[in-house]
């Protein structure tokens, strides 16, 4: 008997044939973008929390599906821009508009329908954070060209990536607390810059061929000390916004914890190995369910 499986990925292969492709095309079978888009929304969302309280669930619920159809609709931007690349890259090669399962029109209409949906989520905060998320839209619009322009693009995705640590205390308080929010913030984009490098290193070989740009062709055989640097600049502003909000002993183990699983995913990477890459890519959803658990124990 087919052992039963509730997983993105079984989600979307059960899904009818026609709404397959467009799922795909949001990566919903691929789970681990979005929970990294989400995650540094619920350290914002909890650090804004009031001392001995719980975060707001319902801003947490929000946001969770704000983060999904964002991230769907970057990954359709992102496949918009790149379906010529895709189509010579191994891994990308089957992705809806590269293999020709959806037309770009039909992908246009599509982003459409996520962006509509997301302003309808958008426009359940305040104005203050209407106003900000809607900032964020240039960034998510252009980031898929800097991999044309940059070696850098990695920095880019992490300052798109990580506009939540700054939505969630807003959403919450009203307008940002900047000596905690900006930390965060950073600390967001030095936790991207390291993974998505290691992600990055999958496609290295493809990349050099078709004349893309990354950290990790960047980087090449120094990739691990950067990556060490990424991670303590990430700790030390982690270790600034809490003493900024006032944080206390659970935070800063969780601190610790990130550190220790950090140094270990460095440790252990082998930038040769597209299958390893993408376990330590993947396991980056730990680093953020722990410093999530972390700022929850310290406000209670």
């Amino acid at each position: 008997p087919r052992r039963l499986s509730f997983s993105a990925a079984e989600l979307v292969r059960a899904a009818p044939g026609p709404l397959r492709p467009y799922l795909r095309l949001m990566r919903l079978h691929q789970p681990a973008g979005t929970w990294l888009l989400y995650l540094p929304c619920t350290w914002s969302i909890g650090l804004a929390a009031e001392p001995g309280c719980f975060p707001d669930w319902h801003m947490l619920s929000l946001f969770g599906v704000g983060a999904l159809l964002m991230r769907g609709a970057g990954c359709t931007i992102n496949d918009m821009w790149d379906r010529d690349y895709d189509k010579k890259v191994a891994r990308t090669a089957s992705r809806p508009l590269a293999a020709g399962d959806i037309s770009t029109l039909q992908s246009f209409i599509f982003l459409g329908g996520q962006l509509s949906l997301a302003l309808c989520v958008l426009l359940c905060l305040n104005y203050y954070s209407i106003i900000l998320g809607a900032a964020s839209l240039s960034l998510v619009i252009t980031y898929p060209l800097m991999k044309r322009i940059t070696y850098w693009p990695q920095l880019v995705l992490g300052l798109t990536f990580n506009w939540g640590a700054l939505l969630g205390w807003s959403a919450i308080k009203g307008s940002c607390e900047w000596s905690v929010c900006l930390p965060l913030y950073f600390a967001g984009v030095m936790w991207t810059l390291v993974y998505d490098t290691i992600y990055a290193h999958q496609d290295k070989k493809d990349d050099i061929i078709i004349g893309v740009k990354s950290t990790a062709l960047q980087f090449k055989e120094d990739t691990k000390q950067w990556l060490s640097g990424f991670s303590l600049a990430m700790l030390l502003s982690l270790c600034m916004a809490g003493i900024n909000c006032n944080q206390t002993f659970p935070y800063y183990s969780a601190v610790a914890a990130v550190g220790a699983h950090l140094a270990h995913q460095i440790y252990t990477l082998d930038i040769d190995k597209p299958e390893d890459c993408w376990k330590k890519f993947a396991s980056n959803r730990t680093v953020g369910v722990l410093l999530f658990t972390g700022i929850v124990l310290g406000n209670l």
